[in-house]
């Protein structure tokens, strides 16, 4: 539908897996090396693990298409097998001649006889078992005797464990530690994060033949990695639906509100959603009106920093905050470019993260604000500095600067002796972006 808009050949966020469209980015290439080697070198059971959504289906296709000929592939798609069925599953799948009702050590020699012949044909036997996790413990056990099946130099039988992490959890029951011992390799896939979830979404534009800058915005991005949990899944439900919207909408980019219609379309994430657009909408308001018509009582800012800077100020005929030609942006340019970045970052910032406060002044003191944000070694860590005006504890307005985003008060605190001197002279402190909000909304 919306192919051609963006002149896309077909869709590039499939659900069902495309070989083509694989993305070796996120370490999915180097698992997906490193599961070739495992296999070519006969290491008996091999283990990959990964959360619903995060590529795990993909692997198996990749692995079909990547391993020579001369390996034969038994898929066994239903794990939820009794122990004396998956014997008779892996017997039927090579194509031997049993029933359901053959002796179950009939169905062992004659599956022996069978890889003992391809072993001296020079070929390999793997099954590939997929949602391992719902496999039966007695059943995994009985995967082991299957793994002993080997000649004096190698194995007849690869075996590789797909699984979610609760695969983790069944393998670590005591009474079939055997099994475990016997897994050679384990590899896990861990969630995109935002970078890589960019250069997927625009890999797979150009895989399907875009050519052109990202249509995506970072604050997309930034929206569909939160929404999705950086799982591979969740991102192609997301920027498929994200891409509808835009066409919908006659636009050529992808924005945070296309993101927002496409996440409630799918049902993720309901609540989340909502207090974010609730957050968007008051931070909006708190912060980001000065684009359009001045913020609080900015006019009055604006005529005082027209008198003591001597600079043209005009928010409502300049909101970009890009500097033109090159130049450094003016000082009214450079405020909003903070406060828009503050106004972002407290919209995708996890509550119970952390930042650094890092300074505190009176809002008549903007120019000294300004000068702070000018100084050179603030430079380099300009862009992760964020600027708000709040109300102190005796009413009187003020503008704030944190640094940074932490996971905790201690991981900040950590870094404080690493900050220029203009940064540590203030004696910086944590303050959890709850706190900061709950300041910023009284």
């Amino acid at each position: 539908m919306y192919y051609e808009h963006f002149g896309l050949k077909y869709p590039p966020f499939k659900i069902t897996p495309d070989t083509q469209l694989f993305f070796a980015g996120g370490n999915r290439g180097l698992v997906l090396d490193a599961l070739l080697y495992a296999i070519q070198s006969g290491e008996g059971i091999v283990k990959v693990v990964g959360e619903v959504g995060s590529g795990k289906t993909m692997l198996c296709r990749m692995l079909q298409e990547k391993l020579s000929q001369h390996v034969e592939i038994v898929y066994l798609l239903n794990p939820r097998l009794s122990p004396d069925k998956i014997l008779h599953a892996v017997a039927l799948e090579l194509q031997l001649p049993i029933t359901p009702q053959t002796d179950r050590l009939e169905v062992m020699q004659r599956l022996q006889s069978t890889l003992l012949e391809k072993h001296a044909a020079n070929k390999q036997v793997v099954v590939f078992i997929e949602e391992a996790q719902e496999m039966p413990l007695e059943t995994l056990e009985e995967i082991r005797l299957l793994s002993n099946l080997e000649t004096s130099r190698s194995k007849l039988l690869q075996i590789v464990l797909f699984g979610q992490p609760e695969l983790d959890h069944n393998l670590a029951v005591l009474h079939i530690r055997q099994l475990r011992e016997r897994i050679t390799h384990s590899f896990y896939l861990s969630p995109l994060s935002r970078k890589e979830i960019s250069e997927y979404i625009y890999f797979r534009m150009q895989a399907v033949g875009y050519r052109g800058p990202p249509v995506f915005t970072p604050e997309a991005v930034r929206l569909i990695t939160k929404v999705s949990k950086g799982l591979l899944r969740r991102v192609n439900i997301l920027a498929d639906k994200s891409l509808l919207a835009a066409f919908a909408s006659n636009m050529h980019q992808v924005t945070a509100k296309h993101v927002i219609l496409a996440a409630k379309d799918s049902g993720f994430s309901c609540r989340y959603l909502s207090t974010k657009w609730r957050w968007s909408l008051w931070i909006s308001a708190l912060l980001g009106s000065f684009a359009l018509a001045g913020w609080w009582y900015y006019p009055v800012l604006l005529e005082n920093l027209k008198q003591s800077l001597n600079v043209p100020v005009n928010p409502i005929t300049t909101p970009s905050v890009v500097s033109v030609n090159n130049n450094p942006p003016s000082n009214e340019q450079l405020l909003q470019q903070r406060l828009q970045a503050t106004q972002r970052w407290l919209l995708d910032a996890e509550p119970q993260h952390y930042s650094l406060q890092i300074l505190l002044i009176s809002e008549d003191k903007t120019e000294e604000l300004l000068k702070f944000l000018r100084k050179a070694d603030v430079q380099p860590i300009l862009e992760r500095l964020y600027v708000y005006k709040m109300r102190g504890n005796k009413g009187q307005s003020l503008w704030g600067v944190t640094y940074h985003e932490f996971n905790d008060a201690a991981s900040a605190s950590a870094v404080v002796a690493s900050l220029p001197e203009s940064l540590r002279r203030n004696q910086p402190f944590p303050r959890s972006v709850a706190t900061l909000r709950e300041r910023l909304a009284n």
